[in-house]
């Protein structure tokens, strides 16, 4: 594997570095919601519930999580990874070579198929003719599921596909999604007249429309068209796996973010779930060490997905090490900076790109790291872009979660890190 040099196309930002991304602005979107990420339910006959349900209008985090577990998260880890009953370091013993881990969460879905466990699985494939560009699909064969395997980091408007389900007339339904998709579904669920619906979570952050992920794609590889896989690791780098097999990596530290600022939708920059706390069952990778995914079984429909897959799985070790809280300082204070600031010098950025790597933040404590990261950035921005929004969309373990870094916090604004409600 070897670190890339960048050298992007010099075609400068996709948008205005002071753009507000809304996705609202777009002519099909017109008419949604300020922050939208085109989940798909404006699409459906559930348009209607749009502004009970939409996590946008109105975070329904808490009261959704009360009635799936019938408590609120724990003072410890449950604040930043959600509620969850077990949690596992597990990877295909087979992978599938066209997924873009080894394939548990589409071989999962095949699975409920084969079984008869479902009638049909809501999945994200890509649309002909690419590799990357979201298209929502209802499966409903194994081969379907499988078809659909491998990343497509665009925002895919999955729920307009409950419409098909209650038409079709399927009772029994898994649903793969991000957890804006997953929010939204949970306030709808009731009134969609299933008798059995698995939900099984991808961890998700920044996704893009399709032209700015072709766009992204231009400014951190060298050849860009030829990308099969990619995927931000625990290594503190980008992963890009090619035709010819060969893998590109760039360190986060050498992205050119005066070119990348303005292409993550606003929505994005708003949201507060990371980890994809309302599924059942999530499958990601952030808490695992290299070459594993990390696996949270929620609900107890979650721990029957598990067991469902566990003979086909090898089990690891999670492991925790590191200090995320001596680098949080800086990372804070990098907020109040512009995103076209200067990078430091090439040998510095390797330098640090090392230092990251040798004594970073490692297994679970990457996943807390990575977390509290996400929660500090969006809450910056909910604040200087959308604050009046603020009180609706930020549910309160965000406040409870980075509580530690308050007095960093006000030094560096020079305002509280609590709710407006506690203020």
């Amino acid at each position: 594997m070897n670190d890339a040099v960048l050298d992007p196309q010099d075609t400068g930002p996709s948008k205005g570095l002071a753009t507000i991304s809304l996705l609202s602005s777009d002519e099909r979107l017109k008419g949604r919601p300020k922050l939208c990420s085109d989940c798909g339910l404006c699409d459906s006959t559930l348009k209607g519930r749009m502004s009970s349900a939409c996590i946008f209008v109105r975070n329904q985090t808490a009261e959704i999580e009360q009635r799936l577990h019938g408590r609120a998260r724990r003072p410890d880890d449950e604040r930043r990874f959600g509620i969850h009953r077990t949690q596992y370091a597990a990877r295909m013993r087979r992978p599938n070579p066209q997924a873009q881990w080894s394939g548990i969460v589409t071989s999962l879905g095949a699975r409920l198929l084969e079984q008869g466990r479902v009638e049909a699985v809501i999945t994200t494939g890509a649309a002909p003719g690419t590799r990357f560009k979201s298209e929502p699909v209802l499966a409903r064969t194994p081969a379907e599921v499988l078809a659909t395997a491998g990343n497509k980091p665009c925002l895919s408007p999955n729920l307009r596909l409950l419409d098909q389900v209650r038409e079709q007339g399927i009772k029994r339904l898994a649903f793969i999604g991000t957890s804006c998709q997953v929010h939204m579904l949970r306030a709808v669920e009731a009134e969609l007249g299933l008798e059995k619906l698995y939900v099984i979570g991808i961890p998700c952050s920044d996704n893009v429309t399709y032209p700015d992920l072709e766009y992204f794609l231009t400014q951190v590889s060298r050849s860009p068209q030829t990308i099969v896989h990619y995927e931000f690791m625990q290594d503190f780098s980008l992963w890009m796996r090619h035709e010819d097999g060969h893998k590109e990596r760039v360190n986060y530290i050498d992205f050119p973010m005066d070119k990348l600022h303005g292409i993550f939708p606003s929505s994005c920059l708003s949201c507060f779930d990371y980890p994809n706390t309302l599924c059942d069952l999530t499958v990601g990778y952030m808490g695992a060490e290299l070459g594993w995914q990390w696996v949270l079984a929620r609900t107890e429909i979650g721990e029957e997905l598990f067991e469902l897959i566990r003979p086909d799985l090898e089990i690891g070790e999670l492991t925790s090490s590191g200090d995320r809280t001596r680098g949080m300082p800086h990372y804070i204070a990098r907020l109040t900076q512009p995103p076209g600031a200067k990078k430091p010098p090439f040998l510095v950025r390797k330098l640090v790109a090392y230092m990251q790597r040798k004594k970073g933040s490692k297994g679970l404590e990457f996943a807390r790291a990575i977390i509290e990261m996400k929660l500090l950035r969006n809450l910056n921005y909910v604040r200087s872009k959308f604050p009046r929004f603020e009180a609706r969309v930020v549910p309160e373990h965000v406040y409870q979660t980075l509580e530690p870094y308050a007095d960093t916090y006000r030094e560096v604004f020079g305002r509280p890190l609590a709710s407006q409600t506690e203020e």
